[in-house]
């Protein structure tokens, strides 16, 4: 019974942490403004189409340039490096960890909170990038409103935002372990650029890579395909071995602080 009201206790302090961090958020107006990055492929989709003067198109051919091409690849990678970057950084500047530790919070319980609140910001991003794909795509009369299709478009969304948050957790894991904001930004962006330009050597390697291959595991979206055939469960476990090997190297980090 010891144990187990121990586990409820961690269970309710990681609860606590999320609860702030997310009440954190409020106050970080740049983190906020960053989510304007998700209108940057809806809004160039729509003057794509607009430029070649084309309506009535399949929507997947919209919604691969507003949604799942340089969003995925590129954009939300950099995006959700930089905020766990700033995420990190700006409580190591303010010398918060320390104060957390006195309380006491289990290291991998700060750890965590960090991580939610990373997936709770991709997964809005992505919802921001649905809804202005739907929004630039219909209103304007590009691609005409179908509930399959904008429910395809959200539930793919969804998908995106959830596995690129456990995609980019190596980084906040790097965050955590290095000093500084320079270091650990520059390794973010050479990590998202290392996962688009591997795409076409080995989708297992990398991620980045390995979360394209779930969220195209059907072939349905026009215009994106790997040379390689997609498995699934090799994608997950790729992730899955990135993870768990970083975990690790963040518990080592936070047990010497």
């Amino acid at each position: 019974w010891r144990t187990i009201s121990k586990k409820l206790q961690e269970g309710k302090a990681l609860l606590k942490l999320i609860e702030t961090e997310l009440l954190k958020l409020r106050r970080r107006k740049l983190l906020l403004i960053m989510l304007l990055a998700a209108l940057i492929m809806p809004f160039f989709a729509m003057l794509l189409f607009r430029y070649k003067g084309e309506t009535g198109i399949n929507p997947l051919e919209f919604y691969r340039w507003s949604a799942f091409g340089y969003t995925l690849f590129i954009i939300l990678p950099v995006v959700l490096g930089i905020f766990c970057v700033m995420l990190i950084y700006e409580e190591k500047r303010h010398d918060v960890a320390k104060q957390l530790w006195i309380v006491p919070i289990s290291r991998m319980s700060y750890f965590f909170s960090k991580f939610f609140v990373v997936l709770f910001y991709s997964v809005v991003f992505m919802m921001i990038t649905a809804i202005a794909s739907a929004a630039f795509g219909v209103l304007p009369g590009y691609i005409g409103f179908d509930g399959n299709h904008i429910l395809y478009l959200f539930e793919r969304c969804l998908e995106i935002g959830v596995i690129t948050a456990f995609a980019l957790l190596p980084v906040l894991s790097i965050a955590t372990m290095t000093k500084g904001y320079i270091l650990p930004s520059c390794i973010t962006l050479i990590y998202a650029l290392l996962g688009f330009f591997l795409m076409n050597t080995n989708i297992y390697l990398h991620p980045i890579c390995s979360t394209a291959a779930i969220i195209m595991r059907d072939s349905d979206i026009p215009g994106l395909a790997f040379s390689q055939t997609i498995n699934v469960p090799f994608a997950l476990l790729c992730i899955a071995a990135w993870d768990i090997i970083f975990i690790l190297l963040a518990n080592i980090a936070l047990k010497k602080k």
